[in-house]
């Protein structure tokens, strides 16, 4: 139980392809102590795609996590002055979140979630899932990775013939990643094989 009496916030953003494996993280960190708070973005709660609806997707979370989820800018905004989480998640982190978070765009549940988390100097785990890591979102990432209390999943690219220039984090380190985060270290190697 390495994660025991630690609150972890959860978000979810719209990578829907990504949410089949993110899905059972959730379930590792309550089996390892963690109490999770899933925050879910405006993509995640309203968008029903091939990978599944948008309803059944909330339910699974919710029943997982055994917490409201956050679905507004407005409910999580007080994770900043009530500084109830010891670490936030985003995983999946899509290419629209990474810039927005490097670029300190505040207009979404979950950059609110980030802001409110980053004010009072705690770990944030970005676990990435993009189409352009490697295109117009470098830069972003080169940003992020060289911010305070920011943490990134190891990532590589997951089909590098047909998507050059497509990220994904390994949802099997998300866990590691976390328990490194809240030591205040980088889990290594970042680029993963």
């Amino acid at each position: 139980m390495r994660l025991k009496g630690k609150k972890i916030g959860f978000a979810i953003t719209g990578s829907h392809c990504t949410f089949e494996k993110t899905f059972p993280q959730v379930e590792k960190l309550k089996k390892e102590g963690a109490d999770v708070h899933v925050i879910f973005s405006e993509a995640a709660l309203n968008t029903d795609t091939r990978f599944g609806k948008a309803q059944d997707w909330y339910n699974k979370f919710l029943e997982a996590s055994g917490n409201p989820i956050i679905t507004t800018i407005a409910e999580a905004e007080p994770i900043g002055p009530k500084n109830y989480l010891d670490c936030i998640v985003v995983a999946p982190c899509t290419g629209n979140t990474l810039g927005k978070l490097a670029n300190a765009i505040t207009d979404s549940v979950v950059t609110m979630a980030v802001k409110a988390q980053l004010r009072n100097s705690k770990p944030v785990v970005i676990a990435i899932s993009t189409n352009d890591g490697l295109g117009n979102n470098a830069k972003n990432i080169g940003i992020l990775l060289n911010s305070k209390n920011i943490y990134f999943v190891p990532f590589k690219q997951d089909n590098p013939q047909e998507k050059p220039n497509s990220l994904v984090a390994n949802m099997d380190l998300l866990l590691d990643t976390i328990l490194a985060a809240l030591e205040g270290k980088q889990l290594q190697p970042i680029l993963d094989r």
